[in-house]
Formats: C-alpha cells, sequence, structure tokens
C-alpha cells in the first residue's frame, strides 16, 4: 500500500516483519513449539523480524526481570525471616499480617533492616535501568526531508497538475516533481490482510499434505471451542478451502482497489526537487507567521491553500495508512471521548484494591461467598486483585490505539506519556489527596487484609508494564 504514495519499496526498505509462509512451516515444531522458541531464537533474528525497538524493549524486561529476581531472593531469604521472628500478631497461621514489617516490635533493631534493603533496592533499581539505557542511542524521527504532507485540499481535487501549478506560482524557486493524492484505504489493507491469512492458510497446510495426506478441517466458529465430532460441523479439505477463500478475498481485494482511487481524504503527499524547497514553504506556512497569509497564485480560490496544513511527511513504515481517513473533528471527538472515558474510569477506580472494594460494596462476590468454600472465598479477592492490577494498565495502553493516531511515533510517544502520567496519577497523586475518603470505611476494611499482601506486586506489575 505504501507504493500507492511513494512508488515501490526497496529491498532495505522494505517491512522486517514480512515472512514468508515457507519459513513459518519450516520453524513450526508443533504443539506448544512457541515454548522451545522462547530460548532458542536469537536476537538477531527478533531484529530482522521486529525491528530495533524490539530488541531495546526486550532488553528492558530482562533488566526487570533480573531486578525483580534479585528483590525477591532478598525478601524471601533475610527480610521474610525478620518479620516472623516478631510476635505481634502471634503465631497463629492465618494471620498473614506475620509476614509484615506489622509484625515487628518498634523497638527491634531488625527494623533498620527493611530501611537499608529499600534504599538498596533503590540502588539496584538506578543501577539496572542506567545499565539498560547506556546501551540506547538517540534516534531522530525518520522523515522524508524532500516530501511534504499537505492536508485540507478540497476532496474534488483530482488533477495533479493544479498543485504543481500552484506551487510554481506561488514559490517559483521551489520545483514539484511527484504528486501523490491519499486515499481512504482501510477496507483494502483489511482485504488485503485477511488474503494474506488465507494464501498462508493454503500454503501451510499444502506442506503439510505433501507429508500426511488431505487434511480435513472444521470451519464452524463454534468448532474451535470443542473438537468433538457430537456437534456435527461440516469437515471440507483445508487446501481447497483455504484457495477458495483466496481466491474470493483476491476478488475483492482487486475490486476495491479499483474504487479506492475515487475514495480521496485531501491529504497529498508532494515531493520537490532538494530539501531547501520544502525548508521554504514549511517556513511560510509555519505558525509564527500565521498572522500573514501564505504565497498565493492564480488557482489559490480552487485549491483553498491559505486553509491548508503542511508538514514534513514522515517515513513511510511510520504511517499508519488506515488512520489517515479519520481527521479533523471527528479525530479530536474521539480523542476527547476515549480520554475522559480512560480519565474518569481511573479517578473512581485507580487502584485494584478500590475496584474490590466497590464489588464488595455491591455485593457482587455474594454469589461465590454462599458457597461456603474456604478455598473459593479466600483465593477469589487475590486473583481479582491480580486480574486487575494487569488490566488497568492494559487499559491505558491500548486506549491509544483506539485514538487514530497518524504515524506509530506519536502513537508510541503519546502511550509511553499516558502510562507514566497513570502511574504517578494512581501511586502520588490520589493516594496524597485522600481518595479512599469517597467508599465507605467498611467496604476498604473488609479487603484491607488481602490488599497488603498485594501492593508490592500490584506496583511491580503496573510498572513492569
Amino acid at each position: 500500500l505504501t507504493s500507492l504514495f511513494y512508488g515501490e519499496p526497496s529491498d532495505k526498505e522494505k517491512s522486517p516483519c514480512e515472512v514468508s509462509p515457507s519459513e513459518l512451516r519450516s520453524k513450526d515444531g508443533g504443539f506448544c513449539s512457541w515454548l522451545s522458541s522462547l530460548y532458542q531464537i536469537k536476537d538477531e533474528e527478533i531484529q530482522s523480524k521486529c525491528g530495533a525497538d524490539a530488541i531495546t524493549y526486550l532488553s528492558y524486561q530482562r533488566h526487570l526481570l533480573v531486578l525483580l529476581l534479585l528483590a525477591c531472593v532478598l525478601s524471601v531469604a533475610i527480610i521474610l525471616p525478620i518479620n516472623f521472628s516478631g510476635d505481634l500478631l502471634g503465631h497463629s497461621p492465618a494471620q498473614f499480617g506475620r509476614a509484615t514489617i506489622v509484625n515487628v516490635p518498634t523497638q527491634d533493631r531488625f527494623l533498620w533492616v527493611h530501611s537499608v534493603f529499600a534504599f538498596l533496592y533503590f540502588v539496584f533499581t538506578a543501577l539496572s535501568m542506567r545499565h539498560h539505557s547506556a546501551s540506547l542511542h538517540y534516534k531522530e524521527d525518520d522523515k522524508v526531508a524532500r516530501t511534504l504532507m499537505v492536508s485540507h485540499i478540497p476532496q474534488e481535487i483530482s488533477d495533479t497538475s493544479l498543485l504543481i501549478k500552484h506551487f510554481h506560482e506561488a514559490y517559483p524557486s521551489c520545483t514539484v516533481t511527484d504528486v501523490q493524492f491519499c486515499f481512504d484505504v482501510r477496507r483494502l489493507i483489511k482485504l488485503d490482510s485477511e488474503r494474506r491469512k488465507a494464501m498462508n492458510g493454503r500454503m501451510y497446510f499444502a506442506g503439510r499434505a505433501q507429508k500426511e495426506g488431505k487434511l480435513m478441517i472444521k470451519t464452524h466458529p463454534l468448532a474451535r471451542l470443542c473438537r468433538c465430532d457430537c456437534w456435527g460441523f461440516k469437515q471440507v479439505e483445508a487446501e481447497q478451502y483455504y484457495a477458495e477463500l483466496e481466491e474470493k478475498l483476491t476478488d475483492e481485494f482487486t475490486a476495491e482497489r479499483n474504487r479506492v482511487m475515487l475514495k480521496r481524504l485531501g491529504m497529498a503527499f508532494i515531493t520537490f526537487q532538494d530539501e531547501r524547497m520544502t525548508a521554504v514553504i514549511i517556513q511560510d506556512y509555519s505558525r509564527p507567521h500565521c498572522r500573514r497569509a501564505p504565497q498565493q497564485s492564480s488557482v489559490t480560490p480552487i485549491l483553498q491553500s491559505h486553509q491548508w496544513e503542511v508538514q514534513y511527511a514522515p517515513a513511510p513504515i511510520d504511517i499508519i495508512w488506515e488512520n489517515l481517513a479519520v481527521t479533523g473533528t471527528v479525530w479530536w471527538l474521539r480523542f476527547a471521548a476515549l480520554n475522559l472515558a480512560l480519565f474518569l474510569l481511573l479517578f473512581f477506580l485507580t487502584t485494584p484494591a478500590v475496584i474490590v472494594s466497590t464489588m464488595d460494596r455491591f455485593n457482587v462476590t455474594n454469589p461465590v461467598e454462599s458457597l461456603h468454600n474456604p478455598v473459593i472465598t479466600q483465593f477469589l479477592p487475590t486473583f481479582l486483585l491480580w486480574m486487575f492490577s494487569v488490566c488497568l494498565p492494559f487499559l491505558v495502553y491500548y486506549s491509544a490505539f483506539l485514538e487514530c493516531h497518524w504515524t506509530r511515533s506519536n502513537e508510541n510517544r503519546l502511550t509511553m506519556h499516558k502510562c507514566y502520567f497513570f502511574l504517578v496519577f494512581m501511586v502520588i497523586i490520589l493516594p496524597s489527596l485522600g481518595l479512599t475518603r469517597y467508599f465507605p470505611p467498611s467496604n476498604l476494611h473488609s479487603c484491607t487484609a488481602t490488599c497488603s499482601a498485594f501492593c508490592i506486586p500490584t506496583s511491580l506489575v503496573l510498572l513492569s508494564t
């Protein structure tokens, strides 16, 4: 799809994530083969497939795993026995508080060990992150310096000569070498993805058929939940099914590709002869000169060039092409609604403990407690705390994908800012403002014992996310 705007990419510019079905088939070792691949795959293979950012993320996770392993070993080997040595909460095994600092008397000389280890954990964390960041190198955003991205062009404009004429008259020293309009390719990308999946399925089962003979599969969606034959799901030949599906999707893809040229977005990529020409135009359309209208031409009333937004074009691989169709007011309304809903959710359900206490307030867990099974009733709050501690950061993370950013770099940058703000908002701001006063003390007290066991793991999970 990048070729619609920039031409066919060279071998170096092709996406590193493109892997042929034959390669996938050769690496498929059967059920749970991914488990062995975790220890066999090399960083070079990951980088060639997913890029340098994947290596950076994996390096961060490895440092974090080592840090958590060190903290867990020291805590279990030293801190936990010190906590058990106290006698403030008795010696009953049912008292979980015996494993915490609450069980240590204030006059005990071992109480200083907690402060020392807290400082050591801080030092270990700083050294670990310093070691990780030492391998990072600052990288500027990839931009196509000779190409400008122009938006708010009237959608009825389809003649590239009008744009060339405008820039020739308004900027005589600038020479346009290429003009490519943008189109709504959301359905085209979806069909292309489904077509490639069908092609991979056909080639996969064709390879297996050569070794194992004809293979039969069940195509009904419910067949994935139940593999037995009691439901009578129809079986079809796997290779033939995917071949017919690929042919059908290819026809739809071809028809959509012929129609996509009629779905203009009012945007265009305009390439100039050299970088100095684009710098002149960017300066003319920049914000410091907003009180002065940009240079005009004889076709300005037709093109409405005074309403254009002009910026350097991102690198083709950085553009999320299907999101270019979401522009203007629609994009801002979508962005505001998503973040407002996210803020309200995090404000009232800011921690897993508050979520569990809120559920207890509305008697959500009463059916489980009525079972009178101590294993279930004691395990459920722990499971809920763990589940919500994982789900809350992921809500923040995946909300950025629903905002339809135009570039992956902006999407990743905003995701980082939102996750950081969420951690600060949850761990520092709201506790300091006393958010728990909005909830009845009796409800909060019902899960205090369980929450105290998970305050540190919850924070570690959030930080690791």
